[in-house]
């Protein structure tokens, strides 16, 4: 049966809980610091500021913390909902690593994925993607020879446009006044790759369709084809992926879990099932929030992680001034929603021969955009992408949960519009005719699953999807989105994309203030901590 997602119950802390539902206790008094949303955004900041003395309040809309880190479970397994791999993070001299070593205490470990992390697969033909700039390059020749030089100047452009990110985010946390002074040198560089379209830069490089595309396999870590995603994106995302990919030994959940206690141990709380209703404005500064129920909690400080959007749209007071950033909002749109199939196998992953690498399966022809484009047009084509992950096989401890089990995850594009007349209808009561097309869904994508990996046939245990209502009501994201705005290049020239608001008090964080992916939410609670304090919080971290 095809249910709809959900999620594991809460994790507490052995003295402190580690989070409270609100809808048995309600925060109570004033607070420093109240945060909208748990995700790691939300998550870096209230801890950064948490250890600068702040008591700060955290409230999650959804009954389990950590946004898309977190996990839900079924009978005897557990699925990670927004985690598939992350780079970086087993190396252990890497800047990511030690963040993460830094804010967790040295809790969280990570598991090698090994030199093979992506399978790039066009109809019969398969190219991996492997650890180690040198090899990538290398491998990347010998399928595409007499292209030495267009790889060897996508390989520069890809490390000199990660390399002027640094500057480009910073400058985001920084005071107007120094800002003004050195923003736009700061900005420049990266700009310069950032306003080019993913296609239009590589076919300045190259003439070869099919290496396009093979370069361009990882889109769906961003959510946009080649011609409407900015180069600057594409090049960090595959970058951050050169050292190879690796998971986090106990699943996703010890993100969180690893990192909230340094909140609630410093006085803070952490509350779930508490969904806020509206920001509150008052003489031009936000002063706290209201929540679904009525209740307000006052605030010295606001920090909103529900994005860029749902903060300026549906957060803020209805005037002209939140009118106006809301439009600005949706003149970049919003990035990719998906369906995504989670399947409980009764066998081991070694004993199904499962890999570690992900695979990105894509129609014969290497024009993504057009894939898509027939999508759109005709729900009974080929999906323009399915993304199979195997989290059994590459999380050492999931054997020790779960014996003699493994997962599967299975993502593919949806477009909202297929899903929106469902909206107003209730999670698990949505009705025979939305059953019976998840059904129709969840069986092509498993077929997509048995033409790659036949011998996981007669194992399946429960397999369940969710769709962009999921995400929606999850999340709270208005179309399902799972990146929050797209990553086109107007969403880099947008400069309201910032820790700083117009709104005295009121701070934006997450995945919105850099761009999508663990490592962008992450450096967006670095940077709005370091706004809001006026201090190099990395270097406080590390102390």
């Amino acid at each position: 049966m095809i249910t709809e997602q959900q999620t594991a119950s809460q994790t507490e802390n052995t003295h402190v809980p580690l989070t409270r539902s609100y809808k048995q206790k309600r925060p109570e008094g004033k607070w420093d610091v109240v945060l909208i949303g748990s995700g790691l955004g939300s998550l870096v900041c209230g801890v950064l500021l948490a250890r600068q003395g702040k008591k700060v309040l955290m409230l999650e809309k959804h009954y389990t913390p950590g946004g898309f880190t977190h996990v839900f479970k079924r009978k005897r397994f557990e699925w990670d909902v927004g985690i598939h791999y992350i780079g970086e993070v087993h190396i252990e001299n890497s800047g990511l690593r030690k963040l993460f070593d830094a804010l967790s205490q040295g809790q969280l470990e990570w598991a090698d994925m090994g030199e093979v992390y992506d399978r790039i697969i066009f109809g019969d033909e398969s190219f991996d993607l492997v650890k180690g700039e040198k090899a990538f390059a290398d491998r990347m020749k010998a399928y595409f020879p007499g292209e030495e030089k267009a790889i060897d100047r996508y390989m520069e452009a890809v490390l000199d446009a990660s390399r002027s990110a640094r500057s480009f985010f910073m400058e985001k946390a920084m005071p107007p006044l120094l800002s003004t002074l050195a923003g736009g040198w700061m900005r420049r560089k990266y700009m310069r790759y950032a306003r080019q379209s993913t296609l239009q830069f590589l076919r300045s490089l190259t003439s070869n369709e099919k290496l396009i595309a093979v370069l361009c396999g990882q889109y769906g870590d961003y959510g946009l084809p080649p011609a409407q995603s900015s180069f600057a994106m594409h090049a960090v995302l595959v970058r951050h992926y050169f050292k190879g990919g690796a998971f986090t030994v106990g699943g996703s959940a010890r993100i969180f879990e690893t990192i909230a206690p340094q909140i609630t141990s410093r006085g803070g709380a952490i509350y779930t099932n508490a969904p806020v209703a509206e920001i509150l404005v008052r003489g031009g500064k936000a002063v706290g929030v209201r929540m679904e129920d009525g209740a307000e909690i006052e605030a010295g400080a606001v920090v909103s992680g529900a994005g860029a959007w749902n903060t300026f749209s549906r957060l803020l007071p209805n005037d002209s001034q939140s009118q106006g950033w809301a439009e600005r909002m949706n003149k970049i749109g919003q990035s990719a929603a998906h369906l995504s199939l989670y399947i409980g196998l009764d066998a081991t992953a070694s004993e199904l021969q499962l890999p570690k690498a992900n695979y990105w399966i894509y129609p014969p022809g290497y024009d993504h955009d057009a894939h898509i484009a027939r999508y759109l047009a005709d729900e009974s084509a080929p999906f323009p992408l399915t993304y199979i992950s195997f989290p059994a096989a590459k999380d050492p401890d999931f054997l020790r949960r779960y014996p003699g089990r493994s997962t599967i995850e299975i993502i593919t594009l949806a477009p909202w519009e297929r899903y929106s007349h469902w909206e107003n209808t209730r999670w698990k009561h949505r009705g025979e005719d939305y059953e019976a097309h998840k059904a129709q869904m969840a069986d092509r994508m498993l077929a997509e699953l048995y033409r790659r990996e036949p011998q996981v046939k007669g194992h399946i245990e429960v397999a369940e999807l969710s769709t962009p209502l999921s995400t929606a009501h999850f999340a709270a994201y208005p179309k399902g989105e799972i990146y929050g705005l797209a990553h086109t290049p107007e969403r880099f020239s947008e400069r309201l994309l910032r820790p700083r608001t117009g709104v005295k008090n009121l701070w934006l964080t997450g995945q919105d203030v850099v761009s999508c992916g663990i490592g962008g939410a992450l450096m967006g609670g670095l940077l709005t901590a370091s706004a809001m304090s006026g201090r190099n919080v990395i270097e406080d971290l590390f102390k």
